[in-house]
């Protein structure tokens, strides 16, 4: 069980980085040129990256792949939905609801013995 916890809590911290790579140039950056976004969001996905690599590495050695990649977008999704909402003062949508059923039905089925 330690080691599923150290790779979920690794992934959930490597998700708000990547989260904030991906999405917070739109933001903060929309005035500048295309290649300042890039450099910034580069800088910030060094550290998604510190934190994924070993939360795969540790997750490897009980989960098979797909398992990892299932529970990375179950993740990303629980990440994300508060990013859009609070920093990106996005609406809440229902989408969100039935997008987090589905991936709960992955999870459920890729981890299911």
């Amino acid at each position: 069980m330690r080691i599923t916890l150290v790779t979920i809590l690794l992934l959930v911290c490597s998700n708000v980085f990547m989260t904030f790579a991906w999405y917070a140039h739109l933001k903060n950056l929309n005035a500048k040129p295309w290649f300042i976004a890039v450099l910034a969001s580069w800088g910030i996905a060094f550290f998604e990256y510190v934190l994924q690599v070993p939360a795969n590495r540790i997750g490897y050695t009980k989960m098979d792949l797909s398992q990892l990649k299932i529970l990375q977008e179950a993740i990303t999704l629980t990440v994300f939905v508060p990013f859009a909402f609070f920093y990106m003062k996005q609406p809440l949508r229902m989408d969100y609801l039935w997008a987090a059923l589905c991936i709960c039905g992955a999870v459920y089925f890729i981890f299911r013995a």
